[in-house]
């Protein structure tokens, strides 16, 4: 605000004193010529000479406009070189290694400020425990909080109450390096690189061979429209894989998630722009998979969701429900609600009746 101030009062300025000086000149000069005391030749070269100075300080106060943004530029760089980190991260070494065999949540509390005021919190009271083998899917409205939750696991947010034990070891004493290499994770937004097939997918893993990642390909159905691409593997994709549509990125990450084996998977709605014939192939061929890991699945269709061993049901950052499928269509609201906007108000009196 203060750079732009400063150009909207300097142009005007320098402008008028430019014409100021001119009329001046004009004005004495003129005066001088028709009394003949100065041919009009030196009164015109004169005005030349001040004119080029005028420029010349006109390029000046240009100069200064510019050191002026760069300065306001300078302080903001100087801000981000000289932040501290808002985690601490432990550099000891770990006595023995991670197995992430169980995953709790122990009454979590989290909000963007650090503060404990309820108007601040996005999440409340999040208690749950998942083991190793279990998917556990969590779904609700859009704002409900199912994205922040699952990235307090890998810490790219710091909870401000409460702990996330794995192994029951806090994750907050632990470094955070050797807590990313346990956990495979697909954001909602996916993001490819300048480069090939292959090495997006193989992105997450130093030493990987072509038949790990073509296995990887054929767990996230990426392997069959990789084949038909005219450079196969090697085809290069565009910066954030503009020459992919949105369901064949999302493939390509889910294999790049799947190839480093982490003990703890977490699908952040990454299968939304799959068609449904697709995401069913896609689950049960993960389905092998998960019996070795702790799968977390955040999911906006019932249908992704359906067949998990826990599924959490979140309502303005808090679970309102915890459950199978049927446990919940018989006792949660909102996941009634939410069932009935998806399949119509008769499939749920059906499925109730069923279960009944």
């Amino acid at each position: 605000m203060k750079a732009a101030r400063f150009i909207a009062i300097n142009s005007p300025i320098v402008t008028l004193i430019m014409n100021i000086c001119l009329v001046t000149i004009l004005l004495y000069g003129g005066n001088m010529v028709l009394m003949n005391t100065v041919p009009v030749g030196d009164l015109v070269a004169f005005i030349n000479y001040v004119v080029q100075v005028l420029a010349s300080l006109l390029m000046v106060s240009g100069v200064l406009m510019n050191i002026t943004q760069a300065n306001v530029s300078a302080k903001r760089i100087q801000e981000v070189l000289t932040m501290k980190e808002a985690m601490n991260d432990k550099q000891e070494v770990l006595q023995s290694d991670i197995s992430a065999s169980n995953v709790a949540f122990n009454h979590v509390l989290f909000s963007y400020n650090d503060s404990t005021n309820a108007k601040d919190v996005v999440l409340k009271d999040i208690h749950f425990k998942a083991k190793r083998g279990e998917t556990v899917a969590i779904i609700g409205s859009t704002g409900a909080g199912k994205t922040t939750l699952v990235q307090l696991l890998p810490r790219l947010y710091e909870v401000t109450g409460g702990s996330i034990e794995i192994d029951g070891k806090d994750i907050r004493n632990l470094p955070l390096l050797e807590l990313r290499k346990k956990i495979g994770i697909i954001l909602q937004e996916t993001i490819l690189f300048t480069g090939t097939i292959k090495e997006n997918i193989a992105f997450g893993k130093a030493e990987v061979t072509q038949e790990e990642i073509e296995d990887a390909a054929k767990i996230a159905q990426a392997h069959e429209f990789i084949s038909k691409l005219p450079n196969g593997y090697d085809t290069l994709v565009g910066q954030k894989g503009v020459n992919l549509s949105g369901g064949q990125k999302q493939r390509i990450s889910i294999a790049r998630a799947i190839l480093i084996h982490a003990p703890i998977l977490i699908l952040d709605d990454s299968t939304s722009a799959l068609d449904v014939a697709t995401e069913k192939k896609l689950r049960a061929a993960i389905e092998f998979l998960s019996k070795q890991t702790i799968t977390f699945m955040v999911a906006q269709r019932i249908s992704s969701v359906i067949d998990a061993d826990k599924i959490l049901v979140m309502e303005d950052g808090s679970i309102v429900g915890k459950g199978t499928h049927k446990e919940l269509l018989a006792t949660c609201e909102v996941y009634q609600d939410i069932y009935q906007s998806q399949f119509g108000k008769r499939e749920l009196s059906y499925e109730q009746q069923t279960l009944s």
